[in-house]
């Protein structure tokens, strides 16, 4: 099973999402220093209604009035152009209000997954924001920049203890990218978590300016097991971001009390066993995700960089099966 989009069509959206990756999301200081529009832009976000204005976007991005539906997302296809050759609906103004749009399905066979069962499969379209090792509690968000694993987990301390020394990616969705996230490996759902917080940004300027931003914003926590490996994926909130849900929970933000707590799966949810591929959860509206795996159970790919652009389903890293 291939994606549907010709190569050449293919390389020249990468091309294109590699640039603005480079333009948004890349460390400053490496190309330039912050313009005053972007520090305006990083000061205001310290004062704005963050979660007022995402309020606002979840209301409007669901709304079914044809015309204000069809405005957004004409809107929206002029602006960022994104790819619907493998979507189930390749018609833009026929999704039934711009949220559906957004999280738009793929068609059956649209992303082939590893051949090999001990491939980790990429769990988005978009880009490799950063990857490697977690040195001790700390993770690198930017150039000059890293942030604790016990803040991003919450002090969940289990998993901190799980995932110290281990491996983190992190992968930013542009807007255009399609907004569903899937397991990179099997697991059974052990926990998940709500972490309240705030919603700046995950834009180039402000990943490199704002310190722990990413254990500072809201998130969605979901643990794995599958028989003696754990691993996790942290879905981050951002600005304008309306809510983040799953499979097992529904609609997790907004709507609940802003307090940490442990979200239970819902009366009726679908199986927590879940194969490698299946969806684990979406973003109505877009931002990061992060992988976190123990010390020593995998090894990402070489090429698997930052800078890189990836899709749903590509190998990204390999599982290192213990030896009994």
């Amino acid at each position: 099973m291939t994606a549907k989009t010709p190569p050449s069509v293919a390389d020249a959206r990468a091309a294109n999402q590699t640039a603005h990756f480079a333009a948004s999301t890349a460390p400053v200081g490496e190309t330039e220093s912050l313009s005053s529009g972007n520090r305006l832009f990083i000061a205001l976000q310290h004062v704005i209604p963050q979660h007022g204005i995402s309020r606002l976007v979840h209301a409007a991005t669901r709304s079914r009035a044809p015309w204000f539906k069809n405005l957004l997302v004409s809107t929206f296809m002029r602006g960022f152009r994104p790819d619907l050759s493998d979507a189930i609906e390749t018609d833009p103004l026929a999704y039934e209000s711009f949220n559906a749009f957004f999280t738009r399905a793929l068609q059956p066979g649209a992303r082939a997954l590893p051949a090999d069962p001990d491939q980790l499969a990429c769990p988005v379209d978009g880009t490799v924001s950063q990857a490697g090792r977690i040195e001790d509690d700390g993770i690198l968000q930017a150039k000059g920049h890293q942030y604790s694993l016990a803040a991003l987990l919450a002090d969940r301390r289990e998993w901190v203890a799980r995932f110290r020394g281990g491996h983190f990616a992190t992968i930013y969705l542009a807007p255009y990218n399609y907004h569903r996230i899937h397991m990179a490996t099997a697991g059974t759902l052990r926990e998940t978590w709500y972490v309240p917080g705030r919603l700046f940004s995950v834009n180039r300027a402000t990943v490199a300016s704002v310190g722990s931003l990413f254990a500072r914003n809201e998130r969605v926590i979901c643990c794995f097991e599958q028989e003696d490996l754990s691993h996790a994926l942290v879905m981050v909130g951002a600005l304008n971001v309306g809510s983040i849900e799953t499979p097992w929970h529904g609609e997790i933000t907004p709507g609940r009390p802003r307090s940490l707590c442990r979200v239970p799966p819902r009366p009726g949810a679908p199986s927590v066993v879940v194969a490698r591929g299946d969806e684990l959860g979406r973003f109505n509206m877009g931002s990061t995700v992060i992988l976190l795996f123990p010390p020593g159970r995998i090894e990402w790919q070489a090429d698997f960089q930052p800078g890189r652009v990836v899709r749903m389903g590509e190998p990204i890293g390999r599982l290192l099966r213990q030896r009994g």
